[in-house]
């Protein structure tokens, strides 16, 4: 048998939800980090985005700016992006600088 077998491009991964998922909710599985481009309905299969450009929500405040190239994090209990990596999962990279007044921040995807 073949070690590997090709399935699809991988842009997206299959995911059936325990409750419903809004297009646009941010979806952690271990250290998979994926985005629901759709709504998904409970045990219902659906798929998440795990690559691409995406703009996250972040903190704004003095110092919460983050600039282009940028390693962030999804920070699942505040559901926001951050530089901060404790207690975060690798979500991508920054290819649109935000400025501290910023609400959201573009990052491109990675795992």
């Amino acid at each position: 048998m073949a070690q590997g077998v090709f399935v699809h491009e991988g842009c997206s991964v299959d995911y059936t939800p325990t409750a419903d998922v809004a297009a646009g909710d941010v979806v952690v599985q271990a250290d998979l980090v994926g985005v629901a481009k759709q709504p998904i309905k409970a045990n219902q299969p659906g798929a998440l985005a795990v690559e691409g450009a995406f703009d996250f929500a972040k903190a704004t405040g003095g110092g919460s700016g983050i600039a282009v190239g940028t390693t962030v994090y999804w920070d699942d209990t505040n559901n926001v992006a951050t530089a901060t990596a404790t207690s975060n999962k690798l979500l991508g990279k920054v290819v649109k600088a935000a400025v501290d007044a910023d609400t959201t921040v573009r990052v491109r995807l990675m795992q």
